[in-house]
C-alpha cells in the first residue's frame, strides 16, 4: 500500500458506515464531531450519536447509500456483506475498519491536545502500541509547548503582513523560539507579555 499522511476536509461530507458495533460508533462519533453528515446501517445506535445528528438505517438499499457517500466505512462482522459494499465503492473513500490492508483511507489513533491534533499509526503492526505512544506523547507535551504554538501562530502572521520572503520569516521565528526572555513569560503563562516581546522582535527591524 502507498499511504501517506493526510488531513481530509469532511465538513458536510457524507459518510456511510456499515455497522453500529464499538468501531463503528467510534468511527461515526469522529467524523460527526467535525461536521459530516453519518448514516449507519445497522441494528441501533447510542442516543449521543442521535443527539449530534447521525441517522440509524436498516441494511437495505446498500448501493443507493454507497452512491450517496463521499466516505465509506465497512465495520461489521458480517465479511460477506463488508466485501460486498467494497466492491461497489469502486472509486470512493473507503475505510475498511474490517480489514485495513484492504482499504485506501485509514483512520489512525488521533488525539487532541488543546486544539493540537495529533494521529499516530504504526502500519497497522499494532494498534496496541499505538495507544501506548499516545500516552507518552500526552505524558511530555507541556502548557508551555501549547503556548509557544499559539504565539508562533501569532508571530507568522504578524509576519506575513510585513516579510515577503519565507525564509527571511523562518529567522524571524527561530529568533522568538530561542528567545529567553519569552521562554520565561511562556513558563510563567503569560502569553500577552509574550507577544509584545515577539512584536518587539519584529518590529525592530522596520523602525
Amino acid at each position: 500500500m502507498g499511504l501517506t499522511s493526510l488531513f481530509l476536509e469532511v465538513e458536510n461530507k457524507n459518510v456511510f458506515i456499515l455497522g453500529t458495533g464499538e468501531v463503528a460508533t467510534r468511527r461515526a462519533h469522529r467524523f460527526l464531531d467535525k461536521g459530516a453528515n453519518v448514516i449507519l446501517a445497522g441494528n441501533s445506535i447510542d442516543e449521543e450519536l442521535s443527539k449530534k445528528g447521525a441517522i440509524l438505517t436498516p441494511i437495505k438499499d446498500l448501493e443507493e447509500l454507497v452512491k450517496w457517500s463521499d466516505i465509506i466505512v465497512t465495520a461489521s462482522g458480517d465479511d460477506e456483506l463488508c466485501e460486498y459494499i467494497a466492491s461497489i465503492s469502486q472509486g470512493k473513500l473507503i475505510n475498511r475498519a474490517d480489514k485495513p490492508e484492504k482499504g485506501n483511507i485509514i483512520a489512525p489513533t488521533s488525539f487532541l491536545i488543546d486544539d493540537i491534533e495529533i494521529s499516530i499509526y504504526t502500519n497497522g503492526q499494532s494498534p496496541l502500541m499505538a495507544r501506548e505512544l499516545r500516552k507518552k506523547i500526552q505524558s511530555i507535551i507541556t502548557e508551555e509547548d501549547i503556548l509557544e504554538i499559539k504565539l508562533q501562530d501569532y508571530a507568522r502572521k504578524l509576519l506575513k503582513e510585513k516579510v515577503e520572503d519565507q525564509k527571511t520569516r523562518k529567522q524571524y521565528l527561530l529568533k522568538i523560539l530561542n528567545n529567553t526572555q519569552i521562554k520565561q513569560c511562556l513558563k510563567e503563562k503569560n502569553l500577552d507579555k509574550a507577544k509584545g516581546l515577539a512584536e518587539e522582535i519584529i518590529n525592530s527591524e522596520f523602525n
